[in-house]
Protein backbone atom coordinates (compact mmCIF):
# COMPACT_ATOMS: atom_id res chain seq x y z
CA UNK A 1 0.00 0.00 0.00
CA UNK A 2 1.20 3.50 -0.83
CA UNK A 3 0.47 4.93 2.62
CA UNK A 4 1.32 8.55 1.84
CA UNK A 5 -0.98 8.79 -1.18
CA UNK A 6 -3.81 6.32 -0.50
CA UNK A 7 -4.25 6.34 3.28
CA UNK A 8 -5.96 9.11 5.25
CA UNK A 9 -3.10 9.62 7.70
CA UNK A 10 -4.42 12.79 9.32
CA UNK A 11 -7.90 11.36 9.89
CA UNK A 12 -6.43 8.19 11.34
CA UNK A 13 -4.18 10.16 13.70
CA UNK A 14 -6.99 12.41 14.90
CA UNK A 15 -9.52 9.64 15.53
CA UNK A 16 -6.98 7.36 17.21
CA UNK A 17 -5.59 10.02 19.54
CA UNK A 18 -9.05 11.38 20.40
CA UNK A 19 -10.16 7.88 21.42
CA UNK A 20 -7.05 7.37 23.53
CA UNK A 21 -7.40 10.67 25.35
CA UNK A 22 -10.98 9.76 26.23
CA UNK A 23 -10.65 6.03 26.96
CA UNK A 24 -7.08 5.40 28.17
CA UNK A 25 -6.59 3.29 31.26
CA UNK A 26 -5.27 4.88 34.44
CA UNK A 27 -1.82 3.31 34.84
CA UNK A 28 0.87 4.30 37.36
CA UNK A 29 3.54 4.98 34.73
CA UNK A 30 1.20 7.45 33.03
CA UNK A 31 1.12 9.77 36.06
CA UNK A 32 3.87 11.91 34.57
CA UNK A 33 6.45 11.99 31.77
CA UNK A 34 9.45 10.97 33.88
CA UNK A 35 11.60 9.05 31.37
CA UNK A 36 13.07 6.81 34.09
CA UNK A 37 9.62 5.66 35.27
CA UNK A 38 8.48 5.10 31.69
CA UNK A 39 11.69 3.18 30.93
CA UNK A 40 11.22 0.90 33.95
CA UNK A 41 7.59 0.25 33.02
CA UNK A 42 8.45 -0.62 29.42
CA UNK A 43 11.12 -3.09 30.54
CA UNK A 44 8.67 -4.71 32.97
CA UNK A 45 5.93 -4.89 30.34
CA UNK A 46 8.04 -6.89 27.89
CA UNK A 47 6.31 -10.31 27.64
CA UNK A 48 4.34 -9.58 30.83
CA UNK A 49 0.68 -8.59 31.33
CA UNK A 50 -0.22 -5.11 32.55
CA UNK A 51 -2.20 -6.44 35.55
CA UNK A 52 0.84 -8.44 36.64
CA UNK A 53 3.21 -5.50 36.25
CA UNK A 54 1.26 -2.86 38.22
CA UNK A 55 2.05 -4.10 41.78
CA UNK A 56 5.66 -4.83 40.80
CA UNK A 57 6.01 -1.33 39.36
CA UNK A 58 4.68 0.31 42.53
CA UNK A 59 7.02 -1.72 44.75
CA UNK A 60 10.03 -1.23 42.46
CA UNK A 61 9.58 2.53 42.25
CA UNK A 62 9.22 2.74 46.01
CA UNK A 63 12.54 0.95 46.43
CA UNK A 64 14.34 2.56 43.49
CA UNK A 65 12.58 5.89 42.77
CA UNK A 66 15.43 7.46 40.80
CA UNK A 67 18.21 6.61 38.37
CA UNK A 68 20.75 6.96 41.19
CA UNK A 69 18.79 4.67 43.54
CA UNK A 70 18.77 1.85 41.00
CA UNK A 71 22.34 2.48 39.88
CA UNK A 72 23.62 2.23 43.46
CA UNK A 73 21.51 -0.79 44.50
CA UNK A 74 22.94 -4.23 45.23
CA UNK A 75 22.12 -6.77 42.52
CA UNK A 76 20.69 -9.18 45.11
CA UNK A 77 18.21 -6.49 46.12
CA UNK A 78 17.04 -5.73 42.58
CA UNK A 79 16.68 -9.42 41.74
CA UNK A 80 14.51 -9.87 44.83
CA UNK A 81 12.36 -6.89 43.77
CA UNK A 82 12.01 -8.49 40.33
CA UNK A 83 11.28 -11.98 41.70
CA UNK A 84 8.33 -13.52 39.87
CA UNK A 85 8.48 -11.28 36.79
CA UNK A 86 10.90 -13.62 35.01
CA UNK A 87 13.35 -12.83 32.20
CA UNK A 88 15.84 -11.58 34.79
CA UNK A 89 18.33 -10.42 32.18
CA UNK A 90 15.92 -7.50 31.67
CA UNK A 91 16.57 -6.02 35.11
CA UNK A 92 20.31 -6.79 35.00
CA UNK A 93 20.57 -4.93 31.70
CA UNK A 94 18.40 -2.13 33.06
CA UNK A 95 20.69 -1.62 36.04
CA UNK A 96 23.80 -1.70 33.82
CA UNK A 97 22.22 0.91 31.53
CA UNK A 98 21.11 3.10 34.43
CA UNK A 99 24.65 3.04 35.84
CA UNK A 100 25.87 4.30 32.49
CA UNK A 101 23.24 7.06 32.57
CA UNK A 102 24.54 8.10 36.00
CA UNK A 103 28.17 8.09 34.91
CA UNK A 104 27.91 9.52 31.38
CA UNK A 105 24.74 11.62 31.40
CA UNK A 106 24.64 13.08 34.92
CA UNK A 107 21.75 10.76 35.88
CA UNK A 108 19.50 12.19 33.15
CA UNK A 109 18.04 9.73 30.63
CA UNK A 110 19.46 10.94 27.30
CA UNK A 111 17.02 12.70 24.99
CA UNK A 112 18.97 11.79 21.84
CA UNK A 113 17.47 8.54 20.44
CA UNK A 114 20.84 7.16 19.30
CA UNK A 115 22.45 7.83 22.68
CA UNK A 116 19.58 6.15 24.49
CA UNK A 117 19.66 3.20 22.05
CA UNK A 118 23.36 2.76 22.82
CA UNK A 119 22.60 1.77 26.42
CA UNK A 120 22.66 -1.91 27.40
CA UNK A 121 19.41 -3.75 26.76
CA UNK A 122 17.72 -0.89 24.89
CA UNK A 123 16.29 -2.32 21.70
CA UNK A 124 14.23 -0.63 18.97
CA UNK A 125 10.93 -0.94 20.85
CA UNK A 126 12.23 0.47 24.15
CA UNK A 127 13.97 3.27 22.27
CA UNK A 128 10.76 4.22 20.48
CA UNK A 129 8.53 3.93 23.53
CA UNK A 130 10.67 6.02 25.89
CA UNK A 131 11.65 8.63 23.31
CA UNK A 132 8.08 9.15 22.12
CA UNK A 133 6.21 8.89 25.43
CA UNK A 134 8.67 10.78 27.63
CA UNK A 135 10.22 13.23 25.18
CA UNK A 136 7.54 13.44 22.47
CA UNK A 137 10.00 12.47 19.73
CA UNK A 138 8.31 10.80 16.69
CA UNK A 139 10.04 7.41 16.95
CA UNK A 140 8.15 4.17 16.14
CA UNK A 141 7.52 1.79 19.04
CA UNK A 142 6.68 -1.55 17.47
CA UNK A 143 5.70 -4.45 19.73
CA UNK A 144 3.34 -7.38 19.19
CA UNK A 145 0.23 -5.30 19.88
CA UNK A 146 1.26 -2.65 17.39
CA UNK A 147 2.16 -5.18 14.68
CA UNK A 148 -1.25 -6.81 15.10
CA UNK A 149 -3.08 -3.47 14.80
CA UNK A 150 -1.11 -2.19 11.82
CA UNK A 151 -1.17 -5.55 10.02
CA UNK A 152 -4.99 -5.34 10.08
CA UNK A 153 -5.22 -1.63 9.29
CA UNK A 154 -2.94 -1.91 6.25
CA UNK A 155 -3.47 -5.64 5.46
CA UNK A 156 0.26 -6.37 5.78
CA UNK A 157 1.06 -10.00 4.98
CA UNK A 158 4.55 -10.09 6.53
CA UNK A 159 5.13 -12.98 8.95
CA UNK A 160 5.56 -11.18 12.28
CA UNK A 161 7.48 -14.14 13.72
CA UNK A 162 10.38 -13.26 11.41
CA UNK A 163 12.83 -10.54 12.53
CA UNK A 164 12.75 -8.73 9.18
CA UNK A 165 9.02 -7.98 9.64
CA UNK A 166 9.74 -5.39 12.33
CA UNK A 167 11.43 -3.12 9.76
CA UNK A 168 8.32 -3.18 7.58
CA UNK A 169 6.13 -2.07 10.48
CA UNK A 170 8.63 0.53 11.69
CA UNK A 171 8.70 2.10 8.23
CA UNK A 172 4.89 2.19 8.15
CA UNK A 173 4.71 3.82 11.59
CA UNK A 174 7.31 6.44 10.63
CA UNK A 175 4.94 7.55 7.88
CA UNK A 176 1.76 7.32 9.97
CA UNK A 177 2.95 8.71 13.33
CA UNK A 178 1.68 12.07 14.53
CA UNK A 179 4.53 14.58 14.53
CA UNK A 180 2.54 16.86 16.83
CA UNK A 181 1.69 14.23 19.44
CA UNK A 182 3.79 11.07 18.98
CA UNK A 183 3.43 10.28 22.69
CA UNK A 184 -0.34 9.78 22.55
CA UNK A 185 -0.16 8.24 19.07
CA UNK A 186 2.17 5.42 20.11
CA UNK A 187 0.36 4.83 23.39
CA UNK A 188 -2.95 4.78 21.51
CA UNK A 189 -1.72 2.05 19.16
CA UNK A 190 -0.58 -0.02 22.14
CA UNK A 191 -3.86 0.60 23.97
CA UNK A 192 -5.91 -0.29 20.90
CA UNK A 193 -4.06 -3.59 20.58
CA UNK A 194 -4.51 -4.35 24.26
CA UNK A 195 -8.21 -3.49 24.56
CA UNK A 196 -9.92 -3.59 21.16
CA UNK A 197 -7.79 -5.10 18.40
CA UNK A 198 -7.05 -8.25 20.41
CA UNK A 199 -5.67 -11.48 18.90
CA UNK A 200 -8.51 -13.95 18.33
CA UNK A 201 -11.72 -11.92 18.54
CA UNK A 202 -11.16 -8.22 17.82
CA UNK A 203 -13.98 -5.90 18.90
CA UNK A 204 -14.22 -4.23 15.50
CA UNK A 205 -17.57 -2.57 16.17
CA UNK A 206 -16.00 -0.65 19.06
CA UNK A 207 -12.88 0.33 17.13
CA UNK A 208 -12.33 4.09 16.77
CA UNK A 209 -10.40 3.61 13.50
CA UNK A 210 -12.63 0.97 11.95
CA UNK A 211 -13.20 3.03 8.80
CA UNK A 212 -9.46 3.04 8.05
CA UNK A 213 -9.01 -0.73 8.50
CA UNK A 214 -8.43 -2.72 5.32
CA UNK A 215 -8.97 -6.05 7.08
CA UNK A 216 -12.33 -4.93 8.49
CA UNK A 217 -13.50 -3.70 5.10
CA UNK A 218 -12.70 -7.10 3.55
CA UNK A 219 -13.79 -9.21 6.51
CA UNK A 220 -10.31 -10.69 6.93
CA UNK A 221 -9.40 -9.31 10.35
CA UNK A 222 -8.98 -12.79 11.86
CA UNK A 223 -6.39 -13.64 9.21
CA UNK A 224 -4.03 -11.01 10.59
CA UNK A 225 -1.36 -10.85 11.76
CA UNK A 226 0.35 -13.57 9.76
CA UNK A 227 2.47 -15.58 12.17
CA UNK A 228 4.22 -18.91 11.68
CA UNK A 229 3.93 -21.38 14.55
CA UNK A 230 6.80 -21.84 16.99
CA UNK A 231 8.12 -25.29 17.72
CA UNK A 232 6.99 -26.72 21.07
CA UNK A 233 9.37 -26.37 24.02
CA UNK A 234 11.57 -29.44 24.55
CA UNK A 235 10.58 -31.38 27.70
CA UNK A 236 13.40 -31.77 30.23
CA UNK A 237 13.05 -34.06 33.25
CA UNK A 238 14.52 -32.63 36.47
CA UNK A 239 14.70 -33.46 40.17
CA UNK A 240 15.08 -31.02 43.06
CA UNK A 241 15.74 -31.51 46.77
CA UNK A 242 14.28 -29.32 49.51
CA UNK A 243 16.82 -30.01 52.24
CA UNK A 244 16.55 -29.15 55.93
CA UNK A 245 18.47 -30.02 59.08
CA UNK A 246 17.26 -30.86 62.57
CA UNK A 247 17.10 -27.14 63.47
CA UNK A 248 14.84 -26.40 60.50
CA UNK A 249 17.45 -24.58 58.40
CA UNK A 250 17.25 -24.83 54.63
CA UNK A 251 20.08 -25.46 52.14
CA UNK A 252 20.05 -23.45 48.92
CA UNK A 253 22.36 -22.82 45.98
CA UNK A 254 23.20 -19.76 43.87
CA UNK A 255 23.14 -20.34 40.12
CA UNK A 256 26.04 -19.45 37.86
CA UNK A 257 26.60 -15.75 37.03
CA UNK A 258 25.88 -16.40 33.34
CA UNK A 259 23.28 -18.40 31.45
CA UNK A 260 19.68 -19.28 32.27
CA UNK A 261 18.40 -17.66 35.50
CA UNK A 262 21.89 -16.33 36.26
CA UNK A 263 22.68 -15.48 39.91
CA UNK A 264 19.26 -16.52 41.20
CA UNK A 265 18.90 -18.85 44.17
CA UNK A 266 17.42 -22.34 43.99
CA UNK A 267 16.99 -25.64 45.71
CA UNK A 268 19.74 -28.04 44.58
CA UNK A 269 18.60 -29.84 41.45
CA UNK A 270 19.80 -31.74 38.42
CA UNK A 271 18.62 -32.98 35.04
CA UNK A 272 17.59 -36.64 35.04
CA UNK A 273 19.07 -38.97 32.46
CA UNK A 274 16.27 -40.80 30.58
CA UNK A 275 15.64 -44.24 32.04
CA UNK A 276 17.27 -43.32 35.37
CA UNK A 277 15.51 -43.27 38.74
CA UNK A 278 15.18 -39.63 39.77
CA UNK A 279 15.77 -40.19 43.49
CA UNK A 280 18.92 -42.24 43.03
CA UNK A 281 20.43 -39.81 40.53
CA UNK A 282 19.59 -36.79 42.71
CA UNK A 283 21.24 -38.41 45.75
CA UNK A 284 24.36 -39.12 43.68
CA UNK A 285 24.36 -35.56 42.35
CA UNK A 286 24.17 -34.08 45.86
CA UNK A 287 27.12 -36.21 46.93
CA UNK A 288 29.29 -35.35 43.94
CA UNK A 289 28.37 -31.69 43.41
CA UNK A 290 27.96 -30.53 47.01
CA UNK A 291 29.81 -33.14 49.10
CA UNK A 292 26.52 -33.68 50.88
CA UNK A 293 24.88 -36.79 52.25
CA UNK A 294 21.13 -36.59 52.66
CA UNK A 295 18.36 -39.11 53.11
CA UNK A 296 15.70 -38.21 50.56
CA UNK A 297 12.04 -38.95 51.13
CA UNK A 298 9.70 -40.08 48.40
CA UNK A 299 8.62 -37.52 45.83
CA UNK A 300 6.41 -34.71 47.15
CA UNK A 301 5.06 -33.91 43.69
CA UNK A 302 5.96 -32.71 40.22
CA UNK A 303 5.90 -29.10 39.08
CA UNK A 304 6.04 -27.87 35.48
CA UNK A 305 7.62 -24.67 34.23
CA UNK A 306 7.78 -23.56 30.61
CA UNK A 307 10.50 -21.41 29.07
CA UNK A 308 10.46 -20.34 25.42
CA UNK A 309 12.61 -23.31 24.35
CA UNK A 310 12.33 -25.92 27.12
CA UNK A 311 9.77 -27.24 29.59
CA UNK A 312 11.01 -28.36 32.99
CA UNK A 313 9.19 -31.23 34.68
CA UNK A 314 10.67 -31.20 38.20
CA UNK A 315 10.17 -34.07 40.62
CA UNK A 316 10.43 -32.59 44.12
CA UNK A 317 11.95 -34.50 47.05
CA UNK A 318 12.47 -33.50 50.66
CA UNK A 319 15.42 -34.62 52.70
CA UNK A 320 17.21 -34.34 56.01
CA UNK A 321 20.84 -33.27 55.79
CA UNK A 322 23.44 -35.42 57.49
CA UNK A 323 25.26 -32.66 59.39
CA UNK A 324 28.37 -34.78 59.83
CA UNK A 325 29.08 -34.29 56.13
CA UNK A 326 30.56 -31.05 54.87
CA UNK A 327 28.75 -29.30 52.02
CA UNK A 328 29.08 -26.11 50.00
CA UNK A 329 25.42 -25.12 49.98
CA UNK A 330 24.23 -21.98 51.79
CA UNK A 331 22.45 -22.67 55.07
CA UNK A 332 19.60 -20.23 55.82
CA UNK A 333 16.67 -20.02 58.18
CA UNK A 334 13.16 -19.93 56.75
CA UNK A 335 13.03 -16.19 57.50
CA UNK A 336 16.42 -15.52 55.90
CA UNK A 337 15.37 -17.43 52.78
CA UNK A 338 12.73 -14.78 52.08
CA UNK A 339 15.49 -12.25 51.31
CA UNK A 340 16.82 -14.21 48.35
CA UNK A 341 15.46 -14.08 44.81
CA UNK A 342 14.22 -17.43 43.48
CA UNK A 343 12.99 -18.12 39.92
CA UNK A 344 9.29 -18.88 39.49
CA UNK A 345 9.97 -22.61 39.12
CA UNK A 346 11.51 -22.78 42.59
CA UNK A 347 8.83 -20.54 44.08
CA UNK A 348 6.42 -23.23 42.86
CA UNK A 349 8.52 -25.82 44.70
CA UNK A 350 8.25 -23.76 47.92
CA UNK A 351 4.47 -23.58 47.56
CA UNK A 352 4.26 -27.31 46.87
CA UNK A 353 6.15 -28.08 50.09
CA UNK A 354 4.13 -25.55 52.10
CA UNK A 355 0.87 -27.08 50.83
CA UNK A 356 2.04 -30.61 51.68
CA UNK A 357 2.94 -29.50 55.22
CA UNK A 358 -0.38 -27.75 55.78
Amino acid sequence: MDIKNTFNIEGFQNDLIAWFQLEQRTLPWRENKDPYRIWVSEVMLQQTRVDTVIPYFHAFMEKFPTVDALADADEEEILKAWEGLGYYSRVRNLQAAVREVKERYNSIVPIEPDEFAGLKGVGPYTRGAVMSIAYNIPEPAVDGNVMRVISRILAIDEDIAKPKARKVFEEAIRIMISKKNPSDFNQALMELGALICIPATPSCLLCPVQEYCEAFQTGTQKEYPVKSKKSKPKPVRMAAAVLTDKEGNYYINKRNPTGLLANLWEFPNCEIIPGTAAKAQLEEYLKEEYSLRASLDTVEGVISHVFSHIKWEISVFTGLVDETSGNNLKKVTEEEMQRYAFPVSHQKISRLIADSDA
